[in-house]
């Protein structure tokens, strides 16, 4: 069995090992475990308020742990848990393993203990639904932007289009995209999505890489890179935040990293490509393990956790798919380092109209499978068009087994 084919047994028999029971209630004093990726102090601490407050109203619950685990490779040490039978309470959840963990029925339904789940935004929620129910509580929705070193490039429109922003990245100090170092393919679809190509159908079954679509933004990427010099190439680290680049492709919890900046910036939308505007969301969910022995204090927990209330609190991280909070005003209250317009055109806009990145059952196979064989893309002269047909030769399998 390869290494891949082990990894993905792994998780399918973890989380499958979950639906096979129910943990049993437990009565008397009870802890909880959450599972996150986050070891920021500023998140931990904003965390451990919120479980001290409810264990204050809650005699009942004697502990609420945040269990911090490496955001590189926490799927897998979360389902090696699960495997293991030490899952925890509560785990977030990332978008590209959200299709396994709702299909699979690891998870304990929610939608009764969500305070006021009808003004959750419906496009927001989709990923963490089935047949009506709510399965994990998408507590961070958050568009990918354009941060722009404005002590770099002078005369920044309200938007460019892609050709204008990388001659202008090509004529200063390039563009960078921190989150995908060659690795992480799917942060691309911050570009992509602008010539309207997708990963796959909508159904999860047919390969988009090999679309005219993908085939012209991806000849785009690579122009950008080794012909433009607009993109660092491989091995090549520039860190914007410091102030080294033009520009960056990230969400607006990075702009915390620009308190003390020596320099000018503001954030703007993706540019537009040749389809037109549009958005693309990277999201994060909560759920309750359906085999916890405390799944309902845990569930309870959750409602908590993103009532109203909380979901302000967390929103100056995390922005909030709750439409009460939806807006520049109550953002910009959580985020005084972007000003309030920029905040509706790139997040509150971007939420109502935005596509979340690429996900599908069996995502951590079909990760190493796609960036395995993107990797003879990032060479000068490389043949675009045969590398992605290539892509989908590979992941077809992967696919049609859904």
């Amino acid at each position: 069995m390869t290494t891949l084919s082990r990894l993905t047994a792994l998780i399918l028999a973890a989380l499958l090992a979950l639906t096979a029971c129910s943990g049993s209630a437990t009565s008397g004093p009870k802890s909880l475990r959450m599972t996150v990726w986050t070891a920021n102090e500023a998140h931990l601490k904003l965390l451990n308020e919120i479980a001290a407050e409810y264990k204050a109203s809650h005699p009942d619950i004697t502990e609420i742990k945040f269990d911090s685990i490496p955001a590189d490779g926490y799927t897998t040490t979360l389902t090696t848990q699960i495997a293991g039978g030490n899952a925890p309470d509560l785990a977030w959840i990332l978008e590209e393993s959200a299709p396994d963990f709702v299909a699979s029925g690891a998870l304990a339904p929610l939608k009764g203990k969500i305070e006021k789940a009808d003004e959750l935004v419906p496009s927001a929620v989709r990923l963490w639904e089935k047949d009506g129910e709510l399965y994990a509580y998408p507590f961070s929705t958050s568009p990918f932007g354009l941060f722009v070193n404005t002590s770099l490039i002078k005369n920044v429109p309200a938007r460019w289009t892609w050709d204008q922003a990388i001659a202008a990245a090509a004529s200063s100090k390039g563009l960078v995209l921190p989150d995908f170092k060659y690795q992480n393919w799917a942060v691309l679809s911050a570009i992509w999505r602008g010539w309207d190509a997708n990963a796959w159908s909508d159904d999860g079954r047919s390969c988009g890489f090999s679309s005219q679509e993908m085939k012209d933004a991806m000849s785009f990427v690579h122009k950008a890179i080794f012909t433009d010099k607009a993109i660092p190439g491989p091995g090549t680290t520039v860190d914007f935040f410091a102030g080294n680049a033009a520009m960056a492709i990230s969400q607006i919890s990075r702009a915390g990293a620009l308190k003390d900046a020596k320099f000018t910036w503001t954030l703007m939308p993706l540019p537009s490509g040749p389809k037109g505007d549009y958005a693309v969301i990277g999201q994060a969910g909560v759920g309750v393990l359906k085999r916890s022995k405390n799944a309902e204090a845990a569930a309870d927990f959750l409602g908590f956790f993103t009532n109203e209330a909380n979901s302000a609190k967390l929103a100056q991280f995390f922005p909030s798919v709750r439409s009460s909070l939806l807006n520049a005003e109550t953002l910009a209250k959580s985020n005084p380092l972007i000003r309030p317009e920029q905040l509706q055109s790139v997040v509150v806009d971007g939420i109502s109209k935005g596509v979340v990145k690429p996900s599908h059952q069996g995502q951590e196979e079909l990760n190493q499978t796609i960036r395995a064989a993107l990797d003879p893309l990032w060479k000068p002269g490389a043949n675009v068009s045969a590398v992605l047909d290539d892509v989908c030769t590979k992941i077809k399998p992967l696919l049609e087994r859904k």
